[in-house]
């Protein structure tokens, strides 16, 4: 059996809200359609050592290959198109233990 992957998101700074926004719009249900589901998508509730203060987000997914299939999918291309490098960010995909 496959273990679960996940996508680990940690932005950095934004630059344009507006932009996110309508980034957010084609990007979950692109994730969503890819078998992805949300399970957290906020600021920190409390940071330690050099961890920033900016939005983070994690999506689990069935496997590690299905979240990189996700990130490839033509679906979320589209949403990062849209983003544009409207916040700076560093995106992991992880395996679960």
């Amino acid at each position: 059996m496959a273990k679960k992957g996940y996508f680990v998101v940690f932005y950095r700074s934004a630059s344009d809200p507006t932009v996110q926004a309508e980034y957010a719009k084609l990007a979950r249900p692109a994730v969503e359609a890819a078998g992805g589901r949300f399970l957290a998508a906020a600021k920190p509730a409390k940071t330690f050592e050099s961890g920033g203060t900016d939005r983070v987000v994690l999506v689990e997914f069935d496997s590690v290959e299905k979240a990189i299939a996700a990130y490839e999918s033509d679906a979320y291309k589209l949403a990062l198109k849209v983003f544009n490098n409207a916040a700076v960010r560093d995106i992991r995909i992880v395996e679960a233990l």
